[in-house]
């Protein structure tokens, strides 16, 4: 561990997403920080609880070249089919790993357990300093370096930040930066599920008119629930006994898993949109949440962040030693790599919320058209899939199996 107070990056978030980008850059040379507000092994740790994660075939690969799958696989579920719906129509699409001619289209786990895992990773780590809790007071943008004083009374400096510190972002709200925000007026209630027949792979994706049930596999049996419902509606489902809650979720979601037995603890979540004006500025990089939070419809939220984690280590890599990884020219580089995707994703989310979170009879039949097209049509199978697998743009080389 380091005991300096310079660095070439510090990282302010030990969340997934920015606990996921030390640990790429751990053959860098750099010297690298990560600053934490709240202490890593507290059960109060609001990145690492027992939410389904799903991780794309893309963001499997990206932690396989990582070196850490080994130990996340453990506690992970494999994908083998999607099945997506609209309910009370009859458009069906089904996505399989066969089909893709890989051995799953994507994985399950919990954020608990992938907390473990990045945790651990991050002690070994030689040329990391973990600055934990903590928190930035105050910054400022200097020419060659990044200046921060924490809530600890420490000063460091940087030639390069990244903020990784969520949706709330210290960091954006520091800087004064702006942001495209949209409240779609609706929660989502997340829960394991235990269901009467076995999910055999599969991942669910109903689709209803306040929004869109997800089923997620995991392990003995049981399913990671996010349903979204309209703003309001959540706090009668949160307070309902587990029979009636299990009642009103049968009932919206239907008996293609037999009957639901049992439902975890229960927690919910606003539904926003927020994608920040300029994720890069002198010498300071937003990732992750911090620079988009987007709708849980297609889960992948965190998979974007981990690209653009992927990403950035791939831009930073190329730095050696003598060169500034904090440089212009370099932060211009990321930035144009990963707008296009990240553009792409957030409207994509945003047209399928609008499209498919409606009992409009018009627009309900057009799903079921396009549903049923996309089923029959191996191309637009195929294509969906690439998407969902985050394989369909220009991968770094962490996706590609190459090490850095």
């Amino acid at each position: 561990m380091t005991t300096d107070t310079n660095y070439d990056l510090i990282i302010v978030g030990a969340g997934m997403v920015g606990a996921s980008l030390a640990i790429a850059l751990k053959n860098s040379g750099l010297r690298i920080a990560v600053i934490e507000a709240i202490a890593t092994n507290s059960l109060q740790q609001p990145s690492y609880d027992e939410r389904g994660i799903a991780l794309a075939y893309g963001s499997q690969r990206i932690f396989e070249t990582m070196g850490i799958w080994h130990q996340l696989a453990k506690h992970s579920t494999a994908i083998s089919h999607i099945h997506v719906s609209d309910r009370g129509h009859f458009g069906v699409t089904r996505l399989s790993a066969v089909d893709e001619q890989v051995s799953a289209l994507g994985q399950v786990t919990t954020a608990r357990a992938m907390g473990q895992v990045l945790n651990s990773a991050l002690s070994s780590q030689d040329n990391l300093s973990l600055i934990c809790p903590a928190s930035v007071r105050s910054l400022q943008q200097h020419k060659d370096v990044v200046e921060l004083e924490l809530n600890t009374n420490q000063t460091l400096t940087t030639k390069l930040l990244v903020a990784a510190d969520g949706g709330q972002s210290t960091i954006r709200h520091l800087l004064k930066m702006g942001a495209l925000e949209h409240n779609y007026q609706q929660t989502a209630i997340t829960a394991n599920i235990t269901t009467e027949r076995p999910h055999n792979g599969t991942a669910f994706e109903r689709f209803t008119d306040t929004g869109p049930i997800a089923l997620l596999p995991m392990s003995d049996n049981r399913c990671s629930l996010v349903w979204t419902v309209t703003t309001g509606d959540e706090v009668a489902l949160l307070n309902a006994s587990e029979q009636d809650f299990l009642n009103q979720l049968q009932d919206r979601f239907g008996y293609r898993l037999g009957k639901f037995l049992r439902v975890g603890q229960r927690h919910h979540y606003p539904l926003k949109l927020m994608q920040a004006d300029q994720a890069v500025q002198q010498r300071i990089v937003l990732i992750g949440n911090a620079a988009h939070s987007l709708h849980p419809i297609a889960g992948q939220g965190f998979n974007l962040g981990l690209r653009d984690v992927a990403a950035l280590a791939d831009v930073l890599v190329n730095t050696n030693p003598n060169k500034d990884c904090g440089d212009a020219r370099l932060l211009h580089d990321y930035q144009q790599w990963r707008l296009q995707d990240q553009d792409n994703v957030i409207e994509a989310t945003s047209n399928l919320v609008s499209f498919f979170s409606n009992n409009n009879p018009l627009l309900g039949h057009c799903r079921s058209v396009a549903l049923s097209i996309i089923d029959a049509f191996p191309p637009a199978k195929h294509w969906l899939a690439q998407k969902s697998m985050g394989l369909d743009r220009k991968l770094p080389r962490l996706a590609r199996g190459i090490p850095l």
